[in-house]
């Protein structure tokens, strides 16, 4: 077995090791935060003509239909002054996708920002929390204000403070003509229950809900919708050597010590911390118990999976990772969206897994 990843540069030949996500402790700076407010890769190229709404479910179609006419309001918007945009835009100021998980949300929003005249940003709910503790209140706030378009990515609605904070920070957006639009997830056991999520993002967001328009998105999770069981766990022997055998920019690391290097790193770096990776490996996968570290977690398989990276890993399956109490807290919904998503990259990696001889 190789020890290394060789490939050939030139006449020489050059031996790449995977290298440990436990060794990176990036920096980034409060520009670049704003800078990466743009669809992750994932969703760089999706349209509203690429997203495939389920037949069974006409409320996915009806989405596109009314995103696209709110683009189309921001685009006819871009001759008028900006002082006077609150008087003639028509239309809500925001618009809320609610729904399950795996329904097309994500893509949806993207797709409004592509569709969108700039400038615009888009970012996740814990991204946004993280751009005002880097800039502070005021600067965030004029940081955003000369946009037209503002997209936030998984509203959390577990977070009383930060929802207030963000709730507070939104007001003052609007208040500048900044034109919104969210999505966040409606529990899997309350899905059927109309609008329960709906309800509980127009409550927490206070007075922003009347400038809110509610589209409802129903369906099954599409990262499964049809596709074979994820696949099970490998041999520890086997991701190691599925990594030594990757291309540039594997990461192999063992799970224990990787939840342990994230207290280390905030949040808001995880994505720098995966530059350059290509793929994840990890050994001995086994539940978290501790909320602080599921919740470190879920933000790095969010980074992951925005990246498109393959998983293949040892230990318990995807479907074990987070305990029964934790799944019963407040956090649940974040907890399945991480194993939804781990699932999925796990298939992607799937395909990285060596032969057997």
């Amino acid at each position: 077995m190789r020890s290394s990843f060789a490939r050939v540069v030139g006449l020489m030949i050059v031996s790449v090791a995977p290298v440990s996500l436990t060794t990176r402790h990036p920096s980034v700076p409060a520009d670049r935060l704003v800078a990466e407010m743009v669809p992750p890769p994932r969703f760089g190229d999706v349209r509203f003509d690429t997203y495939i709404p389920d037949p069974n479910q006409p409320g996915q179609a009806a989405a596109v239909v009314r995103l696209e006419r709110f683009a189309a309001g921001l685009n006819g918007d871009g001759a008028k002054r900006r002082w006077f945009r609150r008087e003639q835009a028509a239309g809500p100021s925001g618009i809320y996708l609610d729904g399950g998980y795996g329904v097309g949300k994500t893509h949806l929003l993207a797709s409004l920002w592509h569709a969108s005249p700039g400038p615009k940003s888009l970012c996740t709910f814990v991204e946004l929390t993280n751009l005002v503790g880097a800039l502070g209140f005021r600067r965030t706030v004029e940081a955003l204000s000369g946009h037209r378009l503002l997209c936030i990515d998984e509203f959390e609605l577990d977070d009383p403070g930060d929802t207030v904070l963000v709730s507070t920070l939104l007001g003052k957006l609007a208040d500048a003509g900044v034109k919104l639009a969210a999505t966040s997830n409606t529990l899997p056991d309350k899905l059927g229950e109309g609008r329960f999520a709906a309800q509980d993002f127009m409550r927490e967001i206070q007075g922003l809900s009347a400038r809110f328009e509610a589209l409802r998105i129903d369906g099954e999770d599409y990262r499964h919708r049809g596709l074979p069981a994820a696949p099970a766990p490998v041999a520890e022997d086997m991701v190691t050597a599925a990594a030594e055998a990757a291309p540039d920019g594997a990461a192999l690391d063992d799970f224990p010590a990787l939840l342990a290097h994230l207290a280390t790193v905030h949040p808001s770096r995880y994505g720098a911390m995966l530059d350059g990776i290509t793929g994840v490996f990890w050994r001995g996968v086994h539940p978290v118990e501790d909320q602080g570290t599921a919740l470190r977690l879920v933000v790095l398989a969010d980074r992951m999976y925005d990246r498109e990276l393959p998983v293949v890993a040892s230990g318990v399956p995807f479907d074990e990772l987070f305990t029964e109490e934790l799944l019963g807290g407040g956090y649940r919904k974040k907890y399945l969206r991480a194993i939804s998503r781990l699932v999925s990259m796990a298939r992607d990696g799937a395909e990285r897994i060596p032969a057997p001889r």
